[in-house]
């Protein structure tokens, strides 16, 4: 059991990235990081209670007290670390979309829990990346894109379930050079929740011996094949089964793939992932049309880290 802790006076800066969870048939495992991010400064107050500042994606709907994720991250965090604060100050800059399939969720728990231990002395002993790890997890409810936000690339996350308890664990890949994430954000949501409502309790062994072998071919394509990401990216688990939820997003799916272009829902959707080279790329944005905005990013890989302040 931890001593209450001591808190660091000066404010301090994290950088989270965007994530992209599944990749095709990688369902509740894979995730990718990408070169969209959302920006949290905290600093320790004397003044009793938690004030959010909140700019940019999800402004207007998010609360601006202890209930904003990132400030209850941040309390999580802080209890395993053996006390909290009196008070909290945060500013958040948001750039990556919520509701739209793209770990914003995840990116705020990250945020909160990496901005905690910083802000505790000794904090990295107090709280390691294994338990950073798994209260992430905990708190997002899989670990599929806090270990993306934390460790950037791609990555391969599973739970490790014991007598007593359960873990989270994951491994990181560097994705081949040529591979360019091109992502279509359409104007809508869908809750992941409602999302995950549609998926069916029992699948076939034909569609699981299915997403198997494609989940294996997919860490050979995105790390040293991709031309085989075309193939690679297919899934008969949760992509057929959500369809009614945005009809938009898997017509553009279908459409890309049949122009030979790997495309996948992103995570819970309704976003569309596109992993192509930096050809193709220029003509993701023409087959999406106007219903989606798209844009051409990078991979993140560094996944959540602490930054200087300006």
């Amino acid at each position: 059991m931890w001593s209450r802790p001591t808190f660091r006076a000066a404010p301090t800066r994290v950088r989270v990235p965007a994530t992209s969870a599944n990749l095709g048939p990688g369902f509740d495992a894979f995730g990718l990081a990408l070169s969209l991010y959302d920006d949290v400064v905290a600093q320790v107050s004397d003044e009793a209670g938690i004030r959010v500042d909140v700019h940019g994606e999800g402004a207007q709907d998010v609360p601006r007290d202890h209930r904003h994720l990132v400030a209850r991250s941040m309390l999580s965090a802080f209890d395993l670390m053996g006390g909290r604060p009196r008070g909290l100050d945060l500013v958040c800059a948001n750039r990556i979309p919520h509701g739209r399939g793209l770990g914003s969720s995840a990116a705020a728990i990250v945020a909160g829990v990496l901005l905690a231990r910083s802000l505790v002395v000794g904090g990295d002993e107090r709280l390691p990346d294994d338990v950073a790890l798994n209260l992430a997890a905990k708190l997002e409810g899989h670990p599929d894109n806090v270990a993306a936000c934390l460790g950037g690339g791609m990555t391969v996350a599973w739970t490790r379930v014991g007598e007593d308890s359960s873990s989270s664990a994951y491994l990181r890949l560097a994705p081949h050079s040529s591979v360019v994430p091109v992502v279509c954000v359409p104007s809508t949501s869908v809750a992941t929740k409602k999302a995950r409502a549609l998926l069916p309790q029992e699948v076939s062994h034909v569609d699981a011996a299915w997403n198997a072998a494609r989940a294996a071919m997919l860490v050979v394509a995105i790390t040293s094949r991709p031309e085989l990401l075309l193939e690679a990216m297919d899934d008969r688990l949760h992509q057929p089964y959500r369809k009614s939820a945005y009809p938009r997003s898997s017509d553009l799916v279908a459409k890309l793939r049949a122009a030979g272009i790997p495309a996948a829902i992103s995570g819970a959707g309704p976003s569309v992932l596109v992993l192509t080279d930096v050809h193709t790329a220029r003509s993701v944005a023409d087959l999406a049309g106007v219903r989606f905005t798209t844009s051409s990013l990078e991979v993140d890989l560094e996944g959540g880290r602490i930054t200087p302040l300006d």
